[in-house]
């Protein structure tokens, strides 16, 4: 990358995934941990649920994308993916920020899987109730 090259950050988060997205000024290229994007996803939804924001923002064809993701599965990372970039589209250009706030694609989605307990085959199952 050339010195004084310009880019945009955001770092997204959704279950145990997190992603680095770096928006450069370019024509729609994404390269996810240096694959590229149709390689990386393979479900058609996940890769509409990525590209989301920029067609929202009317970007889509302005930035070249390159993300660094780990954690998860597919689900959680494209979730990360979408959240990193809408938070890199605000640092690149603040008036956008409403539109991405009322499409929720700022929100940390808090949801997390929850932890097994001791003495139980899950995290709310019970073993089979036997009355004799």
């Amino acid at each position: 990358m050339s010195e004084g090259a310009i880019q945009y950050y955001g770092t997204g988060r959704r279950k145990t995934s997190s992603a680095r997205v770096y928006l450069r000024p370019g024509a729609g290229a994404i390269r996810v941990n240096g694959k590229p994007f149709d390689d990386y996803f393979p479900n058609e939804m996940l890769k509409m649920i990525i590209r989301h924001p920029l067609v929202i923002t009317e970007t889509a064809d302005k930035f070249d994308l390159h993300v660094r993701v780990a954690g998860g599965g597919y689900a959680g990372q494209a979730g990360a993916l979408r959240h990193g970039i809408a938070r890199a589209l605000i640092s690149y250009n603040p008036e956008l920020r409403q539109r991405l706030k009322e499409a929720g694609f700022l929100t940390r989605d808090p949801r997390k899987v929850e932890r097994k307990k001791y003495g139980r085959p899950g995290a709310r199952k019970r073993f089979q109730f036997s009355k004799r």
